[in-house]
């Protein structure tokens, strides 16, 4: 973890984001739960692949534990051109999206949302610390550990697997 990635808090539930309105959510919440947080994009060539598998994993997990939190993110070719709740809409019209649409998130960079900065430094991937791409893949624990960064490419239910784990369904 490099100076400028310095993140103080020791835990995901010690961090306050926004939903889609502007309004705080404190991670705390989800404790016991486990967390598949990804950056997603209304525009991209990942997102019909991704926000269906999305929804298909969360409807088949969430009475078992699973809660998806999704961070619209304009930073990978400006993707996600709308507002906050612009790409909450499209989601949930769309894609039947039940899990929680959060507010736009920067998640590289000197200004990258301090949940980020977090989960980059506990779990690096092939090219870092940095994220890539849209639709980028962190999967917490039921305590909060960062078990496992999938990149863009790797599709929703080619992490089923790692997710009943987490939920001890396996």
């Amino acid at each position: 973890m490099g100076a400028s990635e310095s993140v103080p808090q020791k835990s995901i539930y010690e961090f306050t984001v926004k939903d889609s309105k502007g309004k705080d959510v404190d991670l705390s919440i989800y404790k016991g739960k486990v967390l598949l947080i990804v950056n997603v994009a209304s525009k991209c060539g990942f997102t019909d692949s991704n926000y269906s598998q999305l929804t298909d994993l969360y409807n088949k997990y969430k009475h078992k534990g699973l809660e998806i939190l999704a961070f619209p993110c304009n930073q990978f070719l400006k993707q996600e051109p709308g507002t906050s709740q612009e790409a909450h809409e499209f989601a949930c019209t769309r894609y039947k999206a039940e899990y929680p649409i959060f507010q736009k998130a920067r998640v590289n960079g000197p200004n990258a949302e301090p949940l980020y900065k977090f989960l980059k430094a506990s779990k690096t991937g092939y090219f870092g610390s940095r994220i890539k791409w849209n639709f980028t893949k962190f999967l917490v624990d039921r305590e909060g550990n960062v078990i496992g960064r999938y990149s863009p490419t790797t599709s929703p239910m080619a992490i089923e697997g790692d997710i009943k784990n987490a939920l001890g369904d396996v």
